[in-house]
């Protein structure tokens, strides 16, 4: 039985929680958050001790693996001090709030021999993962253009407003954005050349749009956090290809051909314990990533999807963004 230890029951936290709960061979036994009622909500029907600190789980607990939520500013400090204790780590995205704390990650893991995984969701969503298929397959063609779009209202679910100072978690660029481009870098490369436009006023920034330039297609990524409480989340790409176009949007996953017009089915996984609000309303991909997290640590493998060398690399090309000017 792999034991897990869960720094941060915050929204994701909690969402990870459920996540393991739903994860055969895997048991939560030990969480830690500031806030005792935040951390009996994720222990619910799991037997785990739950601690009042990070630091606390990380020196005492019996735990294999430990996964840290907490917020961006936060994980540094936590990593690093998990490393000492477990030879597997999880990490929530952004992996850190700077380049250079990225780097410090990556010296320490290699130190330590830690296996680390950073959340970066999107790669394990079914609707992405097939996308990814399709694209690697070349059986559309070569793909002619892209988009990738991510909007949402205000995140003002965080732990003392966190996720609306940049200062703390890096802006809708570093928290939200990163997801589409860390999926675009992990699909296409890195681009031949790139130009991006942003809202930063002081240390916020609100809305992002960059185009990417391939050697013979163009990427855009858009994403923004600055929309009224009313709207709704929505993260959505069209990819044309030469042969056909595949679009997630308000229709559904759709494949658009000349001659039909067909949704792309993907078998949905029955699970317990979902959790309603933030931007998503299941489990979806945080499971996937999980489950995959989970069967590495248990068979002693290395981490070979969102490792921390590629959520370092995604940290560095969104601050590449975030400083470009014309």
């Amino acid at each position: 039985m792999l034991k897990i230890g869960l720094i941060g029951c915050g929204f994701m936290g909690d969402m990870h929680a459920n996540c393991y709960k739903n994860i055969k061979g895997v048991n939560l036994t030990a969480v830690a958050d500031l806030c005792r009622e935040k951390a009996e909500k994720a222990a619910s029907g799991t037997g785990a001790v739950i601690y009042g600190d990070g630091k606390e789980l990380i020196a005492n607990a019996d735990v294999d693996v430990i996964d840290i939520c907490l917020p961006t500013f936060l994980h540094t400090e936590y990593a690093i001090a998990a490393m000492e204790k477990v030879k597997y780590l999880f990490i929530e995205k952004p992996v850190a709030l700077t380049s250079e704390e990225g780097d410090s990650l990556i010296k320490k893991a290699n130190e330590t021999g830690c296996n680390i995984q950073i959340g970066q969701v999107i790669r394990f969503w079914d609707e992405y993962t097939v996308l990814r298929d399709i694209v690697k397959s070349g059986k559309y063609g070569k793909v002619v253009n892209a988009n990738f779009r991510r909007i949402s209202p205000r995140p003002d679910w965080g732990w003392e407003s966190w996720l609306t100072d940049a200062r703390r978690s890096g802006g809708a660029a570093q928290d939200l954005h990163i997801h589409d481009t860390d999926y675009v870098l992990s699909v296409f490369g890195q681009p031949k050349d790139f130009y991006s436009v942003k809202n930063a006023v002081g240390e916020t920034n609100s809305y992002i749009n960059t185009l990417m330039q391939y050697e013979d297609f163009v990427v855009t990524v858009e994403g923004t956090w600055d929309l009224p409480f009313t709207h709704p989340f929505e993260a959505s790409f069209r990819v044309v290809f030469e042969k056909a176009t595949v679009e997630n949007g308000a229709n559904g996953f759709m494949l658009y051909t000349d001659s039909s017009a067909e949704k792309i089915e993907i078998e949905k996984k029955e699970l317990i314990g979902t959790v309603s609000g933030g931007n998503i309303s299941d489990l979806g991909g945080y499971y996937n990533e999980l489950a995959y997290f989970c069967d590495r640590a248990e068979k002693n493998l290395p981490i070979d999807r969102a490792t921390l060398e590629e959520g370092v690399a995604s940290l560095k090309f969104v601050k590449k963004e975030l400083s470009f000017n014309a």
